[in-house]
């Protein structure tokens, strides 16, 4: 009689277990796989959720690597966010743009911060060699970037804004300009004009430069690419094509970017909202970055 009851139930979990399995990847209803999944999206499996916001780090295909990032997305019950893309300085990583994404996530836009291909002293998860950086191949991360972003569920394509700060706020204007029909504009922080020039005063011709050298006291190395890639550019003839709106922040105690450079481009800029941080060095800390989220936001706001 034990027997008997044991087969039957080997028999009804023989048949519960057929009945629930699928195969991995299709559609249990449909037997099809999903036209597009979250992997092919560059959308990882590492999600953290606040109060205010949740993050999600996202990878972005560029040439033969991954580009690293995380998105900081509202908690708002919105299904779509406007984006902004925030690039960070010359040194540094994603992490520098933590604190502006914290803040703007809690006013409904979604912040992605990434590490871009080399150009860092550490933390860098994108990966890359400094020596083989340039404005240029972080221009053409930024693009990548950008383009990878349209296709995020949370994302509200038509308002898209690009935040860079020093290097990165070079590179995001320059992005900006060869695509200003695909974003609703620009912040500015301290961008690094100044690096045009610095290039041209330290070296005589191109043929002088040499295969590496070192920048700010060899803080960091840079190949002859980091010279080349940018020594016809003119920036500020660059940026006086960019029509769409701009918010420019400049610290008036920097010592790495003198603020004359964002004094002359907002001269340049044709639609474009110009404050100097008080107190503000080269990156904002304590009162200058509440000063800078201040009117970023108010920035934000008016031109919604």
């Amino acid at each position: 009689m034990k027997r008997w009851m044991v087969m039957i139930v080997c028999l009804l979990l023989a048949v519960l277990f057929a009945g629930c399995s699928h195969s991995a990847g299709t559609n249990p209803q449909t037997n099809e796989k999903p036209s597009e999944t979250t992997e092919e999206k560059g959308i990882g499996e590492s999600t953290v959720q606040t109060g205010s916001y949740t993050t999600q780090e996202i990878k972005c295909p560029n040439s033969t690597y991954q580009i690293y990032g995380i998105a900081y997305i509202p908690n708002d019950g919105k299904e779509k966010h406007p984006l902004i893309i925030f690039s960070h300085e010359l040194g540094n990583s994603h992490t520098s743009g933590v604190g502006y994404a914290e803040r703007l996530s809690q006013i409904g836009y979604a912040v992605y911060v990434f590490d871009f291909y080399g150009g860092t002293v550490g933390g860098n998860q994108t990966g890359g060699n400094n020596t083989e950086m340039s404005v240029m191949t972080e221009v053409s991360d930024l693009e990548a970037v950008l383009k990878t972003a349209k296709t995020w569920d949370f994302v509200d394509t038509d308002n898209i804004i690009l935040m860079g700060g020093s290097q990165g706020g070079a590179v995001t204007a320059l992005t900006g300009v060869r695509h200003q029909d695909e974003i609703e504009g620009m912040i500015l922080l301290y961008p690094a004009l100044s690096l045009f020039s610095d290039i041209h005063e330290r070296f005589s011709d191109l043929d002088s430069v040499p295969e590496q050298y070192d920048m700010f006291g060899g803080w960091i190395t840079v190949g002859k690419k980091y010279a080349a890639d940018v020594w016809d550019i003119d920036p500020y003839q660059e940026l006086s094509r960019y029509q769409g709106k701009v918010l420019l922040l400049h610290g008036d105690k920097d010592n790495s970017v003198d603020i004359s450079y964002s004094d002359r481009l907002s001269k340049v800029l044709p639609n474009v909202e110009y404050h100097v941080i008080s107190g503000g060095g080269h990156e904002f800390f304590g009162q200058p970055f509440e000063d800078a989220v201040t009117y970023i936001t108010s920035w934000l706001e008016s031109n919604k």
